[in-house]
């Protein structure tokens, strides 16, 4: 694969490299310096023998700066492109690096005692009360937050929530037996009498729609008399059951007792016990549960409503003054300054971050620390090692620099040595 152009390169790394590559003159002109020094000094040590120091400094400086050479080369290469053994050993080895720092990463980072240590002391409601307690930031948080529903409740297929609506409503209202359990509800109401405000609101919804529409019993009996009776006779019959009617539902709404409120108490007591005991009536309502519910009209009711309130909430979560947006921006603010000012409650938040973060730490670090060997495995291994070079490349290059130096000292004193105990 060839060579990672420089134009690929972040501005970072270019600046690396240009480190780098200054790095190296520096460390080469050491180099070359010492090979120089050298020179003069073993051309002239004859005529000046103090020179003599001078050569061994330089010897044990070439010395230093070659070895250094080596040893940082074969780390990212083959030096001078001889396959040597051990070396170029970052891309002979990068799988290999990859899986022991992904080992390291699991064993002495992602362990559940250093994670709760260090959430123990971080302090993490009392910071996110503070962060939250700005107005700007609860904002922040309200508009992602609203950006992240809005993306979901557009990636939502309306045949998807349908389905939903469908199995949750067919678990939990249509399959279950809803008669005892309406049968025991609509007992507890007639026993206590709390249907009895239903019942006179209908007899007085009766009685008003009877004052305000006298003529519509105009005919409503007489047009099923003979035809020979006098008219007279005809509107006296319809004024006589208009009249009726309006004294029957009058006496129903003055008297508690009236025969007409006993009769609907008796008829819902009836109905009650056959929600409960009667196999009859409860498989009527079953079915007439499955009939609604089966029916194209509900179903498309149900759609309707879904779309609508999708469509409503979209509206709510686009407009930064809606009162959703801003309901939801007042409350993280609330939180925030709970969060600041309740000890309780920071160390029962704190407690149980703490706990999930410790658990997913605990079940998934081999998988979090998988992601860098897998990571590692996954790069090229040329690019890899001149990605690793840029990043140490400079400071190892120092190594060499220092090696000339140490190199020459170590040269000079031993050659000092060796010149005052054995002589020459």
């Amino acid at each position: 694969m060839p060579h990672t152009s420089t134009t690929l390169l972040s501005p970072a790394d270019q600046e690396r490299r240009r480190g780098l590559r200054t790095m190296k003159g520096v460390a080469l002109g050491a180099l070359l310096f010492m090979a120089v020094l050298f020179v003069i000094a073993f051309v002239l040590q004859e005529q000046c023998p103090a020179l003599a120091y001078v050569r061994a400094f330089a010897e044990g400086g070439m010395v230093g700066a070659l070895a250094d050479w080596f040893a940082v080369t074969a780390l990212f290469r083959h030096p001078l492109g001889i396959p040597i053994p051990h070396t170029a050993i970052i891309p002979n080895r990068k799988d290999e690096i990859g899986i022991n720092l992904g080992e390291f990463v699991e064993t002495e980072f992602l362990r559940g005692d250093v994670v709760r240590t260090k959430l123990d002391s971080a302090g993490v409601a009392a910071r996110l009360g503070e962060w939250l307690s700005v107005p700007e930031h609860a904002e922040r948080v309200g508009a992602e937050g609203s950006l992240m529903a809005a993306s979901v409740l557009r990636a939502l297929s309306d045949d998807d929530v349908n389905d939903v609506i469908e199995d949750l409503a067919r678990k939990h209202l249509i399959e279950p037996e809803s008669g005892p359990p309406l049968g025991r509800s609509l007992g507890t109401v007639v026993e206590s009498g709390a249907h009895h405000g239903a019942v006179d609101l209908a007899l007085d919804s009766i009685g008003t729609w009877l004052d305000a529409n006298h003529a519509a019993f105009t005919g409503l009996i007489s047009r099923r008399l003979p035809s020979w009776l006098p008219s007279v006779a005809s509107r006296l019959v319809d004024d006589t059951a208009y009249n009726e009617a309006v004294k029957f539902v009058a006496a129903a709404q003055a008297d508690p007792q009236h025969p007409a409120r006993l009769a609907i108490d008796g008829y819902l007591e009836r109905l009650a016990d056959d929600l409960q005991n009667d196999p009859t009536t409860m498989a009527r309502l079953d079915d007439a549960k499955a009939t609604v519910f089966d029916s194209p009209r509900v179903r498309e009711l149900a759609s309707d409503a879904w779309n609508t309130a999708r469509a409503g909430l979209l509206d709510s979560l686009a407009d930064p003054q809606s009162g959703l947006r801003r309901r939801a921006v007042q409350v993280l603010g609330d939180i925030g300054a709970r969060l600041t000012t309740d000890p309780t409650l920071q160390r029962r938040v704190d407690g149980r971050v703490v706990d999930a973060a410790v658990f997913l730490v605990d079940r998934y670090r081999h998988d979090i620390a998988s992601i860098i060997t897998d990571t590692v495995a996954r790069w090229d291994a040329e690019e890899t090692t001149e990605k690793i070079e840029l990043m140490v490349g400079r400071d190892l290059q120092y190594i060499r620099l220092n090696g000339t130096v140490v190199g020459a000292l170590a040269g000079l004193v031993i050659f000092t040595i060796a010149h005052a105990v054995l002589g020459g």
